[in-house]
């Protein structure tokens, strides 16, 4: 009884139950770029940083960059659901079917060239429309890259005629079946070999964003990049999420949860979409510096691609409308929330 007594006193000293003053918890975050990346520079190790300070180095972080982990990219989501990975930062859309609403923000000359205002418009459409893709996690944030742009090594590619016999290299099924509805000839390929394979001619050039050219060193052999007008709709939005397993998650303290929920949501999307338009914008300065040919698309060239664009859109809703997941409602959804955001089509 005594004992009982003397930890009672002890538990009104410390003013918290001892089992929860005690509990530390360390997250394993795992993402497949460099250490060196934007993502893990700019973003991820802030946010380790940040719920860190907030909870009293309660919850600390062991990040896993380059997939030191183990598997593919298209795997984390995976690690992340059953525990290899307690959080990971990846593209849905490497993980071919898995969140096929999602889809949805992929689809051609949907999303502004900003990765700011994109993820939000994003976040927004997740909260309306993307819930049931992402039941099995904790959804930290959902942002955009800032759209793709062109990029090729000998070639510049800035009207429909253009994309002819064109080898270029996309990052998902959405960007896939753009390329080729544009008539260029789309390849796959993880980020890590674009470099190699543009200088050994595998690939003319790549369907990416301005903040990935310096990082894999692109600068060094595209000479060639065209996007649209300011203001018009980007080709592509690689969808990039950051996903916390959600078991791990639910048996948090209440505390160390409000610390994660603190730190995640529509404030965490822009801020990583934020980052990106900072990147882009540092990225788009150092190719024009080293000489190389930036075209901004004519209004009729950009309006039959607008128009190939959208061939792709209804063939993806007519699918997504058989596979009882609405597409054509997705699609109208995302175009009305963007809309609202300012996006003019």
């Amino acid at each position: 009884m005594k004992r009982l007594t003397a930890l009672s006193l002890l538990t009104l000293c410390i003013g918290a139950p001892l089992s929860q003053a005690a509990e530390t918890v360390t997250l394993k975050v795992a993402h497949f770029l460099p250490a060196a990346s934007n993502a893990h520079r700019n973003v991820i190790q802030p946010w380790c940083d940040r719920i860190a300070k907030e909870s009293d180095n309660r919850i600390q972080c062991q990040i896993y960059p380059s997939m030191q982990l183990g598997g593919t990219p298209a795997q984390l989501p995976d690690q992340v659901r059953r525990g290899v990975a307690d959080v990971a930062w990846t593209a849905p859309g490497y993980s071919t079917g898995r969140f096929p609403r999602s889809e949805a923000v992929e689809l051609p000359f949907m999303l502004p060239p900003n990765g700011e205002l994109g993820s939000k418009i994003i976040w927004e459409f997740y909260e309306q429309a993307l819930k049931e893709d992402y039941s099995d996690y904790k959804v930290l944030a959902l942002h955009s890259d800032g759209g793709m742009q062109l990029h090729n090594a000998d070639k510049n590619v800035a009207t429909l005629s253009d994309f002819n016999g064109v080898k270029l290299r996309a990052s998902t099924r959405m960007t896939s079946r753009l390329l080729d509805a544009l008539g260029a000839t789309p390849v796959s390929m993880p980020p890590a070999q674009m470099t190699e394979s543009l200088s050994k001619g595998v690939i003319d050039g790549a369907l990416v964003g301005w903040e990935v050219i310096p990082a894999l060193k692109l600068d060094e052999i595209t000479r060639f990049h065209s996007e649209p007008k300011d203001g018009q709709p980007i080709f592509s939005t690689t969808l990039l999420s950051f996903l916390m397993n959600k078991q791990r998650y639910e048996k948090l303290p209440d505390d160390l949860r409000a610390v994660i929920d603190r730190n995640s949501g529509l404030a965490l999307s822009t801020t990583f979409g934020a980052s990106w338009d900072k990147e882009a914008a540092r990225a788009r300065q150092v190719v024009l510096d080293q000489g190389a040919t930036l075209t901004k698309i004519d209004d009729a060239d950009y309006q039959q691609m607008r128009d190939a664009g959208e061939k792709v859109t209804r063939e993806w809703s007519a699918e997504g409308d058989d596979k009882g997941i609405d597409g054509t409602q997705l699609a109208q959804t995302l175009r009305d929330i963007a809309k609202a955001n300012g996006q003019t089509y």
